[in-house]
């Protein structure tokens, strides 16, 4: 069971939409993948068409203990090996309780453990847009790291902040945890500042840049709105072959 967390603290960069199309595409190749929504606002639940405040339990309760048994916070999808751990807005309230306990940052790793019977091949996790308690019990769980930069003039600049973070959590929480790649989002290349933006990434992360980058698409917007990923809803478009190339690499 290998463990990848998609994070980036500044929203907007597909953070989401990479990590439900990775794991969508990941089910398609023949693995199965369990989708972990850790965002309160629960769009990875919403993508693969689970209606978020109709669930009895939700990571909510697993990272706070409420429910010791993840399994039964796990939902099987209607699409190929996908399962999800969905999410809701009650989530806000998990960076306050967790601040005060013990061993904060352990306790979707412990939930996690539990699961090893379970037989997947994959997790990913989609974190919350945010550098909290959340995101540091996501990052302890992992062995990888996925973090998505949009083609933007900011993008270098939230990078080098997440990762500090990064390093960190290898020093001090979780040595197993490396880099899986750099996911360059939106890309355009008619656009100069895209680029632009692809050249700095090189010239500083070169090694761990993804070959595949995820260009703009207006079927990748629509897709959540079916609460499907975008390889059922438009399966040849350029961008869910992408997706498709990217889950090779991963």
């Amino acid at each position: 069971m290998y463990v990848i967390s998609f994070a980036n603290q500044k929203g907007g960069v597909g953070k989401t939409t990479s990590a439900v199309n990775s794991a969508s595409a990941l089910g398609v190749l023949g693995k199965k993948t369990l989708l972990i929504d850790l965002d309160p606002q629960g769009s990875s639940t919403s993508s693969v068409g689970i209606v978020k405040n109709s669930v009895k339990y939700s990571s909510y309760e697993v990272l706070t203990g409420v429910c010791n048994d993840p399994t039964k916070a796990i939902i099987e999808t209607k699409f190929k090996n996908l399962y999800v751990m969905p999410s809701n807005i009650t989530l806000a309230a998990a960076e306050l309780e967790l601040a005060t306990q013990p061993e904060r940052e352990l306790f979707l790793k412990k939930a996690l453990d539990k699961l090893k019977r379970s037989n997947f091949d994959y997790v990913i996790i989609d974190c919350p847009p945010s550098l909290g308690i959340i995101t540091l019990n996501a990052l302890t769980a992992s062995r990888g790291l996925i973090v998505p930069v949009q083609c933007e003039y900011f993008a270098l600049e939230g990078l080098s902040q997440l990762m500090n973070t990064y390093k960190s959590v290898k020093k001090h929480y979780n040595s197993r945890l490396n880099i899986t790649g750099i996911l360059v989002t939106m890309y355009n290349p008619r656009y100069k500042l895209s680029s632009q933006v692809l050249e700095e990434l090189k010239r500083y992360y070169s090694f761990q840049l993804f070959d595949t980058k995820i260009s703009r698409s207006v079927a990748l917007s629509e897709a959540p709105s079916f609460g499907e990923p975008i390889y059922y809803y438009s399966k040849y478009s350029k961008v869910s072959l992408e997706y498709m190339k990217l889950a090779e690499e991963i």
